[in-house]
């Protein structure tokens, strides 16, 4: 029976080293009772791991894995573990031994013996070289990518920049003529504009328009509308040149206004990119705005006793058909009359339930807005949409434009 217990401790003992030979992972013991703590056993793992022959190492201290690029703070950290007696586990650069360095998991753990003195050191070496050089180049790659994004940031910031100085300096100075108006990209670049402008001493010009998208696509059309849309003569659709001998121009009309905008943007296949458009004139002195809302919201009209009331489309948007006609619709106004011209980003902004805003809070909110200034209305419709998406963010521009006159 002790010959047959003798047998199978020592078939135990031979499989222990078969498993430790066939590992991967390079193990070493170290002797603690010995001066320096040699190595009395590496598996063929370490052998594989090093280059080191077996016979080249046992008997001689770990260290000779460093080398010049070692880091003397790991080289610290494991002495000191060593010297206390406690686990330790680093990651650091280690020489095979043709030269070649390799990054090294290095896990110390020391064991007790029945007195509970350390007898010896077990230190598991792993190659992590790869991993470590994939860590490298992310933070390369993750670097070079900050400098870019950088770089757009700032671009985004200056194209913003440019976009919004075509936004009105100031409001026409006629007597008795209020104007106001709010602009809120939901991002950098906004799809959105708007603008007004006196045409002549009586009338003045006022559209809000919304490109379809986001982004800079979108950005960029609805600036190179807003030269389209000037108050410059020779370079606007806003003026037609007077027919014979008499020179100079005259305003056109809203729906010469459409029409012309129509058929020089129509629809490009490979941009998929069109625009709404509330354009009008505001003749002052008549009180009356005539206007062509194509595709987009007509104005709301807010009395000063009475009703809000919301007018809607009167054409399709810009571009998405040749040939259209747009009609004309005219808007009469009582002293004190208020209207709002604005993008379905206000209207159609949705709260946590998914439901829009819609218009007939943002005209219930109008009403209620008539004994406060023109500017003051406008904070009020921001944060009457605020207030309905709650802890959501803005999904798209929203552009407000009002007038009053009194």
């Amino acid at each position: 029976m002790a010959r047959q217990a003798e047998s199978k401790q020592e078939n135990l003992i031979r499989l222990k080293d078969r498993a430790l030979s066939a590992t991967a992972e390079g193990i070493t013991i170290a002797d603690a009772r010995l001066a320096d703590r040699p190595l009395i056993y590496v598996n063929a793992g370490f052998e594989r791991l090093t280059g080191y022959p077996r016979e080249a190492v046992l008997g001689r201290n770990c260290r000779f894995l460093q080398g010049a690029g070692t880091d003397a703070d790991t080289i610290s950290e494991l002495r000191d573990s060593i010297e206390a007696a406690r686990e330790c586990t680093v990651e650091i650069l280690n020489y095979r031994k043709d030269g070649t360095p390799f990054w090294n998991r290095l896990s110390i753990t020391p064991v007790r013996d029945a007195a509970g003195e350390v007898s010896h050191f077990i230190g598991v070496q792993s190659d992590v070289s790869e991993r470590r050089r994939a860590e490298d180049e992310l933070r390369r790659a993750t670097g070079e990518l900050e400098v870019a994004l950088t770089q757009v940031r700032r671009d985004l910031d200056l194209a913003a920049r440019v976009q919004q100085s075509f936004l009105p300096k100031k409001t026409p100075e006629l007597e008795g003529l209020q104007i106001a108006w709010e602009y809120r990209p939901c991002a950098h670049l906004a799809g959105d504009f708007l603008n007004v402008f006196a045409l002549d001493d009586t009338r003045v010009a006022l559209y809000v328009l919304d490109v379809s998208g986001h982004g800079a696509s979108a950005a960029l059309l609805s600036v190179t509308l807003s030269r389209w849309l000037s108050a410059t003569p020779s370079d606007s659709c806003l003026f037609r040149r007077n027919e014979g001998d008499s020179g100079g121009y005259r305003i056109a009309c809203p729906s010469e206004v459409g029409a012309f905008l129509n058929e020089r943007f129509q629809l490009d296949a490979r941009l998929a990119q069109y625009f709404t458009l509330i354009y009008g004139v505001l003749d002052v002195s008549a009180r009356r705005f005539d206007y062509v809302a194509a595709g987009h919201p007509g104005p709301v009209h807010v009395p000063v006793n009475g009703t809000a009331c919301a007018y809607s489309s009167t054409a399709t948007p810009i571009g998405l058909l040749p040939g259209v006609e747009f009609q004309e619709a005219s808007l009469a106004l009582g002293p004190g009359d208020r209207f709002y011209l604005y993008t379905d980003g206000l209207t159609e902004a949705v709260n946590l339930r998914d439901e829009e805003l819609g218009q007939t809070r943002f005209c219930r909110m109008l009403e209620r807005s008539r004994d406060v200034t023109l500017e003051q209305s406008l904070h009020g419709a921001i944060q009457l949409m605020t207030d309905w998406q709650g802890s959501g963010a803005s999904a798209d521009d929203v552009s407000l434009l009002a007038a009053q006159i009194d």
